[in-house]
């Protein structure tokens, strides 16, 4: 098993300000009040999946539709310019809906700090507040989801009842909670020991050669383990390592190398 001096390297190495132009943590950095950070980072993790040149293409489409002023773009409510939009899976009447809800979600209440904040601490389950906060976050959206929504909708927003890592919230959640440089530091309801791991294939195949990681399959047990594990090194801060992992397995992937520390 790699040694926690080894990974904290790691951490030092990739945890820097040059992570962001490559990441789509780069879309949240272009916002100045919390909202506009909020919701950058929101929606950008929702398109955060598949090939990482296209998904940050579609995104600055995206945005650049909303004039990239993202907080009145959602607070206005008129989405008519998205026509036509689509992202693989998602075609219009998936990410339409979205952009609807939350434009009642910030007419509503003061936005997705709050929502997220009430799921957190009106977790029932013990084994993972996590789990049940994002179980309230996406019962909010299915709740609202017109018939018109497709699978586009439901994989944009997954719900963590199937399994699954749930990958692209957990990373929205980081970039909310720990602090700069690459992360923001905004969302104190949480403490970064809490949050959990956005778990991809790079961070899994890392993880598993490092000997981080035992389940074969990428799915919400291989989270938990995964952090049972991290919280060993750094028990106040185990997602710090998701840097190491996932910026050092994308250079291995480049490079088509075997994990060699």
């Amino acid at each position: 098993m790699i040694t926690k001096q080894e990974l904290d390297n790691l951490v030092i190495r990739y945890e820097t300000e040059d992570f962001i132009k490559d990441d789509p943590i780069q879309f949240p950095h272009k916002g100045k009040t919390k909202e506009e950070i909020e919701l950058f980072g929101f929606i950008a993790s929702l398109f955060a999946y598949g090939n990482r040149k296209m998904f940050i293409a579609k995104l600055n489409d995206l945005f650049d539709r909303a004039d990239n002023d993202i907080e009145n773009y959602i607070k206005n409510g008129d989405f008519s310019n998205l026509k036509g939009i689509e992202y693989r899976f998602a075609k219009e009447n998936d990410i339409i809906p979205i952009f609807e809800i939350l434009h009642t979600l910030y007419k509503e209440t003061s936005g997705l700090e709050e929502l997220f904040e009430y799921g957190f601490k009106s977790s029932q389950n013990t084994s993972s507040q996590v789990f049940s906060m994002l179980k309230t976050v996406v019962e909010y959206f299915y709740s609202r989801a017109p018939q018109s929504a497709g699978q586009g909708f439901y994989h944009m927003i997954p719900n963590p009842a199937n399994g699954g890592a749930m990958k692209r919230m957990n990373m929205f959640l980081r970039w909310m909670v720990r602090k700069p440089p690459v992360d923001f530091g905004i969302w104190k309801f949480i403490t970064p020991a809490e949050l959990l791991i956005p778990l991809d294939v790079h961070v899994a195949r890392v993880s598993r050669s490092m000997g981080l990681l035992t389940r074969k399959s990428n799915d919400f047990k291989a989270v938990l383990e995964l952090m049972e594990n991290l919280k060993k090194f750094c028990p106040d801060d185990p997602v710090k390592y998701d840097f190491a992992m996932f910026a050092f397995g994308v250079e291995l992937n480049q490079k088509k190398l075997g994990v060699n520390l």
